[in-house]
Formats: structure tokens, C-alpha cells, sequence
């Protein structure tokens, strides 16, 4: 949750706001009490659009269809006024993950879960579909666990049962693979709709995985309506129950009461929701609720209550808020899919028993076709990944799945993205601007002219970003400012171009170029600090931390940041045209792993001692920095034994250096790598695949 800022309300009817919860593209969603404590998530249309007939409309739509609903299977709306400047609509706030969050963070149900889920949102559709109503949303990110079971949230494009669609391309808006094919194809809908969806998410709840899935929208809607649902993981015995919610034919579905009627939950399986890993998640999000409750209905005699107080005590204390929990992100829904701001969940390391040397493991999820042929970087941040897309622009997917979270057609990823903070990243359009979003929503943030061809690199404070203006001077952007702080030329007859990288530390930027040359600039105005000429071949990436930069090329060296003193060397094996000496380096905790004469090494950075670890058959690159993650060490080979190799990166270790398995799909180079949360992610000619680590 953020605090409120120039422009928020601080009282919505009887609900004074405490923070923002989120905001997408039509409305922001606050947190706020009423004079009782008891907290509500309110909705709000943004300013610029209450005066937007249609989209008011919808609005009052929207609260009217919510209100009509009495089924204790929802999430009960408290109040609303869609009337004047700031309509707002306000729910219960929910206390408990959503079903979404609940199988990413502890995989698939079992047997008696998937039933008790079934015959819960069964019941509720039938209550729904009474009051007249077709919810049309159905998905996971739409179903809040709570201790009393599930409740179905988010009636943003619920409609009467005898509506058609609104929209003005008559395409019905659909989350890809939970609407039903007559819904993809534009067609009248009714209550079997609910069903299709109804039957995805069981499939997502009894497998982890979607019913339809598909490199890109499209594909994945073209199987909905002419595909088969893809349900291997789903346990055999639930099979027959699943697959007629799924069927083509909207009359060939089963009625809601069928459904709870074949599903039938053993015995006692309601306490699911209150026992065991979920049962226990379930309550941590009841009694953090609990706590903020008493705070904000706490008063003291003849004393106003402190906003200050609740505000910082939801900032500092509340993590239920921050979290996404319940009624809070689903009001944030413009369409198919909501992108709610969260951090991933990392991925279990692989134990002993899990893995065997020689043998990759099955992939986390993909290959997928999601990113465009020529794609060369990837980018994890908070829950997603990001690369070049197929339809250009630039495109998320969930680190989780691998599902298509945003998109930014107006992004240029030719230019680079790179990491801001723990949660923010910057990029640039075809203008040269740029351009700073919440990578996990996608939210606009800033932007700040500055003619950028290419990202350079982020100072270490994220206070500047380094770029290379397309005039091919080296410019630098304050990211509080948003504003150009200097701009300065390459010393010499040093040339810049888009093929150069870089490396930031503490008041220096340190660039090489395409030719091998390295220089470094002052971070406070641009002037040239330190210059190392013709040391390497071609561009390799400067890893620096702290006072210290490690480079590649004729030896390996560590200079001091700040002179650009060397401080140790570590000659070269071979300077062969094939191979240009050292390859760039990757900081390894006390060590560097570097590559050099076909060889993995590693380094200690104290001293620049070492010795070769170990070597898969076939040419290792040396320019591609190796990734490290967990306790495994990746390498991206070339040549025609084309894959990507991890090697066990346990100093100490009795399996240390040893190369545990390669991955080598139908694909050769080149491969790109990039690793967060346990995960190691691959791009090879448009396709990525995310590996697991131990």
C-alpha cells in the first residue's frame, strides 16, 4: 500500500482514506474506516473520467449489479455513490489470499479441495445466476479464500442475463483461457459462461497450470474455442467432473447444481480453509485485518482520532494490505487481466533427491514463443519477466507461469530496459525519452526528455540513469528531477555507439565500447576520470561493487573505481581471435567466475588467485558474463553444441565446479540469461523457458 498523495481524497462518504491500494486504468482503489474501524476497499473513478458518460455508466453498472447480489459467496459492496464528482463504490474488505496467490505459493489442491472449491463457486454461480446475473470474469485473481470458504469478487463486467456486449468492437472483454468460446467469439452469452469459467478454474486449482495456454493471447483463445483443455495434471479421478464444464457447446455444460452435486467433497473438507498451510495463511491474513480493525476503531476519550497514526501503523504493520489480500486488487479491473502490483514468490530449490547430474530438470515453465525473434534481453523484476514482444512494444509474463501480465507498446526495446529499484525499471520510446514504470502494474511513474538511443546503466542510489543520447554522447537522468543533469562526450577519439555497455558504482560510470576501450566519468558532472585503452576486442560488460571494477580482455584486472589503478592482473590463457582473452566477469559473493581459453574460472577478487573450475565439451563464449543463481553457476554456450550449462557453485562443496547438466533444446544460439527468485530464464530466437535451481 502507498500513502496518499497531491490530489487523493481524504474522506469518501463515511470512509476517511487511509492509502492507495492500487489503480489501473479507469479507477484508484483506497483502503479507508468508518467511524466504527471497520476497513473497506473503495473504488473511485479517476477525475479525468467521471465526466465520461459511458464509462459513468458503466460505473453505475457496475454498483447496481454488485448491490443486487445478497449470495454470502461474494464480496458484499457497503456502500456507494455514483453521483457527482467522485463516484466511488466500497466493499467488505476480504481477509485471505486470492486462489491465485494461494497455488503459487503452495501448488495444486488435493482431491477434497478441488471438490470443496467446486461445490462453494458452484453454489455461489447458481445464487448469482438467480439474482439474474452472468459474472462473466470467472478466474482465479477473482476468487479470495477466506476461513468461511471462497468468495467471488468483481462484478466490473457482470451483466444481466439477457445483455449482449458493450464493447464497441463487439469482442466481450475475456481473461485469455477462463472465457468461454461464445464469449472469445463475441456471441450472446448466458449462464453456461460461468460454468466454462467455472471448469478453467478447477483445472488451474487441481494443476497449477491454465486449462489453455498458448505463446501469445491469440493462440491461447484460438484453443478455447477449437482446442482440447490440457488436462494432464489434473488428477484421473476428477477428470469426468471437469471436463463438461469445459465442453463447446454451452448446452452441453452442466447446470450449477449438477456440479455441486457430482462433486460432492468428502466429509469435513470445508475446513480446508481453516487448517493446514492454507488453513494457516488464511489466518495470518485475518489477524493482521484484526489488528488494523482495532486500531482504526481505537479513540480516546475527548480525543480526535491520528490519520497519522492508522496511516503509518497500515504502512509499518499492515502487510495484509500490501500483500493484495482480498477485496483490494480486484477493483482494479479494466478488462481481461488485472496487473496488481506484488513481489514474487521464489521458486523451491531443487533438493538432492530432484534433480539428477546430466540430466536437465523439467522446465518451470515454456518454451514459449512469447518475445520477437531478434529479442536479446530479459529482465525479471518483482513478479515478472520482461523482453521485446512479438507485436513490438514491450511485454511482461509472470515469473510464476510465464502468462502475459502487461504490455507497453510505446516502449522501444531496442533501446534497453534496465532494473531502478527493487520494484521500479526504466525505459526508453522512439522519441528518446525516458521512461520510469512500476514493473509489476505497469504504471507510468515519470519521464524525462533526453534524446536516449540506449540505457547505459543505473547509479547505484538509482539517483541517475546513464544513457547514450542518440547523438552519441553519454548523458546522465535525475530520477528525482527528471531532467538531464549533464551531458558529456567520450574522451578523445574515443567513438560510442549502440553496441557499448556499462557498469555504475559510487560517483563513477564505466563504460566499454565496441572496440574494447573502457573509460569512466564522473557521476556528479560527466568529466572524464580514467580511461584503459585497447584492452579488450569487443564490448564486455565492467562488473563493479563498491570502490573496486573487474574487467575482462588481454587479463583479467580489478582497478580501483575512483583512479582506475590496478589493483591485481590475471593474465590471459589464450588471445586467440576466436577467443579475445578474458570474457566479463560475474561478481560470485568472495569470488569472480569468468571465462577464458574455452575455460570456466573462478577468481577470488581479493587477490585475483584462482584456477579453472571445470569445462563442458564444446566452446564456452567469453564474452557473455556467466549468471549465478541459488548454488548454480549458468553458462550460455556457442558454437554447435548450442545450449546453456549450469555448473555447481558451492566453494567448499564436494560437488564444487562440477558441470551438473546442460540444457539443449532444437535451438542453437545465441542464448540470453538472466535469474531472480530461484529461477534461471532463457531467451534463444524469440522462445523463453524458465529453469529451476538448487
Amino acid at each position: 500500500m502507498r500513502p496518499l498523495s497531491f490530489g487523493d481524497p481524504i474522506r469518501l462518504g463515511p470512509y476517511r482514506i487511509a492509502g492507495v491500494l492500487g489503480e489501473g486504468g479507469m479507477g484508484k482503489v483506497y483502503v479507508g474506516h468508518d467511524t466504527s474501524g471497520r476497513l473497506a476497499a473503495v473504488k473511485v473513478l479517476r477525475p479525468e473520467l467521471a465526466h465520461n458518460r459511458d464509462l459513468a455508466q458503466r460505473f453505475l453498472r457496475e454498483a447496481q449489479t454488485a448491490q443486487a447480489v445478497t449470495s454470502t459467496g461474494v464480496a458484499r459492496v457497503v456502500g456507494s455513490q455514483t453521483e457527482g464528482g467522485r463516484p466511488w463504490i466500497a466493499t467488505e474488505y476480504l481477509s485471505g489470499p486470492t486462489l491465485e496467490q494461494a497455488i503459487t505459493d503452495h501448488g495444486p489442491l488435493d482431491d477434497a479441495g478441488v471438490r470443496a472449491l467446486a461445490g462453494a463457486l458452484a453454489s455461489t454461480l447458481q445464487e448469482i445466476h438467480a439474482a439474474g446475473l452472468i459474472h462473466r470474469d470467472l478466474k482465479p485473481a477473482n476468487i479470495v479464500l477466506t476461513s468461511s470458504g471462497p468468495r467471488i469478487i468483481d462484478f466490473g463486467i457482470a451483466r444481466p442475463e439477457h445483455g449482449l456486449t458493450l464493447t464497441t468492437t463487439g469482442q466481450a472483454p475475456v481473461t485469455p483461457g477462463y472465457g468461454a468460446p461464445e464469449q472469445v467469439l463475441g456471441q450472446r452469452v448466458g449462464p453456461s459462461a460461468d460454468v466454462f469459467s467455472l471448469g478453467a478454474v478447477l483445472v488451474y486449482a487441481a494443476s497449477g497450470r491454465q486449462a489453455y495456454e498458448g505463446a501469445h493471447v491469440a493462440a491461447v483463445q484460438y484453443e478455447v474455442v477449437h482446442g482440447s483443455p490440457a488436462l494432464g495434471g489434473v488428477p484421473q479421478a476428477l477428470h469426468p467432473l471437469i471436463a463438461p464444464c469445459l465442453a463447446k457447446e454451452p448446452a452441453h455444460r452442466p447446470h450449477p447444481s449438477s456440479v455441486i452435486q457430482a462433486f460432492a467433497p468428502p466429509r469435513g473438507a470445508h475446513r480446508l480453509w481453516k487448517q493446514g498451510v492454507l488453513g494457516k495463511q488464511i489466518k495470518e491474513y485475518e489477524t493482521r485485518t484484526n489488528q488494523l480493525t482495532t486500531l482504526a476503531g481505537t479513540t480516546v476519550p475527548g480525543a480526535k482520532a491520528s490519520r497519522r497514526v492508522f496511516l503509518t501503523s497500515l504502512v509499518t504493520g499492515g502487510a495484509v494490505l500490501a500483500l493484495g489480500g482480498g477485496a483490494a486488487a480486484w477493483w482494479l479491473n479494466t478488462g481481461p487481466d488485472l496487473p496488481s502490483a506484488a513481489d514474487a514468490v521464489p521458486a523451491k530449490l531443487l533438493t538432492s533427491g530432484e534433480y539428477e547430474e546430466g540430466a536437465p530438470p523439467k522446465p518451470l515453465w515454456g518454451p514459449l514463443k512469447v518475445a520477437a525473434p531478434s529479442a536479446s534481453m530479459l529482465l525479471p523484476v518483482r513478479d515478472v519477466v520482461m523482453t521485446a514482444g512479438l507485436s513490438g512494444g514491450l511485454t511482461a509474463h509472470r515469473v510464476s507461469d510465464g502468462r502475459q501480465k502487461w504490455t507497453l507498446p510505446e516502449v522501444s526495446p531496442s533501446a534497453g530496459f534496465l532494473r531502478l529499484t527493487a520494484e521500479q525499471f526504466v525505459a526508453a520510446d522512439a522519441e528518446g525519452n525516458v521512461l520510469a514504470f512500476d514493473a509489476s502494474t505497469s504504471e507510468s511513474l515519470w519521464s524525462a526528455p533526453a534524446k536516449a538511443g540506449s540505457l547505459l546503466a543505473v547509479a547505484p542510489d538509482a539517483a541517475l540513469v546513464y544513457v547514450l543520447t542518440k547523438d552519441g554522447e553519454v548523458a546522465a537522468v535525475d530520477t528525482e528531477d527528471h531532467k538531464v543533469a549533464w551531458t558529456a562526450t567520450a574522451p578523445g577519439s574515443v567513438v560510442v555507439d549502440p553496441a557499448a555497455v556499462a557498469g555504475a558504482g559510487p560517483g563513477r560510470l564505466v563504460v566499454c565500447t565496441a572496440e574494447g576501450h573502457y573509460f569512466a566519468l564522473d557521476s556528479a558532472n560527466g568529466k572524464d576520470a580514467w580511461q584503459l585503452d585497447g584492452h579488450a576486442t569487443t564490448a564486455l560488460t565492467p562488473a563493479v561493487e563498491e570502490r573496486f571494477v573487474y574487467v575482462g580482455g588481454k587479463s583479467l584486472l580489478a582497478l580501483d573505481l575512483e583512479t582506475g589503478d590496478e589493483v591485481w592482473s590475471a593474465a590471459s590463457q589464450s588471445l586467440t581471435p576466436e577467443q579475445d582473452g578474458w570474457g566479463a566477469p560475474a561478481i560470485t559473493g568472495d569470488n569472480l567466475a569468468a571465462i577464458d581459453n574455452s575455460l570456466l574460472y573462478r577468481v577470488d577478487k581479493a587477490s585475483g588467485t584462482g584456477g579453472q573450475v571445470s569445462w563442458p565439451d564444446g566452446t564456452l563464449p567469453s564474452r557473455t558474463p556467466p549468471v549465478v543463481q541459488g548454488n548454480t553457476l549458468w553458462i550460455g554456450e556457442g558454437g554447435t553444441s548450442s545450449g546453456v550449462s549450469a555448473f555447481a557453485n558451492n566453494p567448499g562443496g564436494e560437488a564444487d565446479g562440477r558441470l551438473m547438466w546442460t540444457y539443449e533444446p532444437e535451438s542453437e544460439g545465441p542464448w540470453h540469461l538472466a535469474a531472480a527468485g530461484n529461477r534461471v530464464f532463457l531467451l534463444n530466437k524469440g522462445s523463453v523457458v524458465t529453469l529451476p535451481v538448487f
